[in-house]
C-alpha cells in the first residue's frame, strides 16, 4: 500500500484548517469578552456565573437537532448558515456596547445564538473533515485541530482582554468579522462534505444515538469525558471571577486563561508522541487522573494555583480528544455521523453548563476552596471508574477498532 502524502500537502484540509484558525482566533477574543463585560455590567460572580453556563447550554439543547440537520441537509451550506448567524448576533452587540446600550439580557442572547451557531456548524464539520482525510490519519488531524484551537487560545485571550480594556466593543467587532474567513474556507473546498443520499430517506436522531450507545468504549469514555468538563468548564471562570476580585486589569486576567492554551498546544504537539510511547489506555487515563493537581488549590487557595492546575490539567486534554475524535470517525458510518456525533457532544456537554453555574454560585456565597472542591472531585471518581473498566483495559488498536469495539 502506497504512503498517504502528509497533511500538510492536503489542499481541502489545509483550506479548513486556515478558515478555522482565524474563526477560533475571534471566538477566543470574544470568549474572554462575554465574562468581563458581564462583570463590567452586573459586577455579580453568579450572574458571570450564567453567561458562562449559557456559553454550553446549546451544546446540550441543539446538539441532536443540529446533528440530524447535518445528515439530512448539505453540510456545507449548513455550515455557512451557521457562520452568517453567529457574524450577525455579534455584530449587534458590538453595536449596543459601543453605544453605551448593552445590556445584561442581550448578552445572554446573543452568548446563546452564537454558541449555538457554533454547535450547528460543528455538526457539519465533522464530516468535512472524515470527507477530506483517509481514515488512517484521523487521529493526527484532530490533533492538528486541536493544536490549532490551542495556538489561537493562546494569542486570543491576551488580545481580547487588552481590546476590551481598551474599547469594549472592539473583541466583538473583531469576532464577527473573523467569520467571513471560516466561509471563504468552505466556499474554496473541492470535496464533498457527505456521502450521496437516498432521497426522502428519513435521519431519526434515535439511530446515531443507538450506534453511539452500542459501542463500549465510546460509551464509557463519553461518561468520564462528562465529569472532566465540570471542573475544565468551571475552572476558567473561577479564575475569572477570582482575578476580577483582586482587580487584576482584563489583559492580566486574559494571559491567565491564555496560560491554559500554552498547556492545551504543548499537549497537541506532543500528543502523536505520547500516543507512540504510551498505551493508549494511559494516555486516556492521564486526563483524569491529573485533576488531583487541583489539591493544590486546597492547600494554597491563590488564583495563580488556580491557574497553574488547571493548565496542567488541560495539557492532556488533546490526547483525550484526538483519541477520542479518531475512534469515533473509524467506527461511525457517514450516514449516520452527524447525528451519531451530536450524540456524543450532548452526553459529553451535559455537565458542562453546571460547571461555570456551580462555579459562579458558590464563590458568591462560599469559599473558592469548596467551589474547587466541588467541581475536581466528580474527576477523580470517573478516574478510579475508567482504571477498572473493561471497556478501557481491553482497548483495541485504531486500525482493529471497527471489527473489535462493537
Amino acid at each position: 500500500m502506497s504512503e498517504l502524502p502528509p497533511l500538510r500537502r492536503n489542499r481541502d484540509f489545509v483550506l479548513f484548517q486556515l478558515g478555522q484558525f482565524f474563526s477560533t482566533f475571534g471566538g477566543g477574543i470574544s470568549g474572554i469578552a462575554y465574562p468581563l463585560l458581564a462583570l463590567a455590567l452586573t459586577d455579580s460572580a453568579a450572574k458571570t456565573g450564567y453567561v458562562g453556563a449559557l456559553e454550553f447550554a446549546p451544546l446540550v439543547l441543539l446538539a441532536a437537532p443540529a446533528g440530524v440537520a447535518a445528515d439530512r441537509f448539505d453540510r456545507r451550506r449548513l455550515m455557512i448558515v451557521a457562520d452568517v448567524a453567529g457574524a450577525l448576533a455579534l455584530a449587534v452587540l458590538a453595536a449596543a456596547v459601543l453605544s453605551h446600550e448593552a445590556r445584561y439580557w442581550l448578552l445572554l442572547v446573543v452568548v446563546f445564538v452564537d454558541t449555538s451557531a457554533s454547535v450547528l456548524f460543528r455538526a457539519g464539520a465533522s464530516g468535512a473533515i472524515k470527507a477530506v482525510v483517509p481514515q488512517p490519519q484521523l487521529a493526527d488531524a484532530a490533533s492538528v485541530s486541536m493544536a490549532r484551537s490551542s495556538v489561537v487560545r493562546l494569542a486570543s485571550t491576551p488580545l481580547g482582554g487588552a481590546l476590551f480594556q481598551l474599547t469594549r466593543g472592539l473583541p466583538f467587532i473583531a469576532d464577527a468579522a473573523s467569520y467571513a474567513f471560516s466561509t471563504a474556507s468552505l466556499l474554496l473546498m473541492r470535496t464533498r462534505f457527505q456521502e450521496e443520499r437516498e432521497p426522502g430517506a428519513r435521519t431519526p436522531f434515535r439511530e446515531g444515538l443507538a450506534d453511539f450507545w452500542s459501542i463500549p468504549f465510546l460509551r464509557t469514555t463519553i461518561g468520564m469525558i462528562a465529569a472532566s468538563n465540570l471542573v475544565a468548564a468551571g475552572a476558567p471562570i473561577a479564575v475569572i471571577i477570582l482575578a476580577h476580585r483582586q482587580k487584576l486589569p482584563p489583559w492580566e486576567i486574559g494571559v491567565f486563561v491564555a496560560f491554559t492554551g500554552v498547556t492545551l498546544l504543548a499537549g497537541a504537539v506532543l500528543s502523536p508522541l505520547l500516543r507512540r510511547v504510551f498505551p493508549m489506555r494511559a494516555i486516556l487515563l492521564s486526563e483524569f487522573w491529573m485533576a488531583l493537581v487541583y489539591g493544590a488549590f486546597l492547600a494554597y487557595p491563590s488564583v495563580y494555583v488556580l491557574a497553574g492546575a488547571s493548565a496542567l490539567h488541560a495539557f492532556w486534554f488533546p490526547n483525550t480528544d484526538s483519541a477520542m475524535q479518531a475512534y469515533s470517525y473509524a467506527l461511525i458510518p457517514d450516514r449516520l455521523l452527524g447525528r451519531a456525533m451530536a450524540a456524543s457532544n450532548t452526553l459529553r456537554a451535559a455537565s458542562a453548563p453546571l460547571g461555570p453555574l456551580v462555579a459562579g454560585l458558590l464563590l458568591a456565597d462560599t469559599t473558592p476552596r469548596l467551589t474547587v472542591l466541588v467541581l475536581a472531585a466528580p474527576v477523580v471518581v470517573a478516574a478510579a471508574l475508567g482504571t477498572l473498566s473493561p471497556a478501557l483495559r481491553d482497548l483495541p488498536s485504531l486500525s482493529a477498532a471497527p471489527a473489535e469495539a462493537r
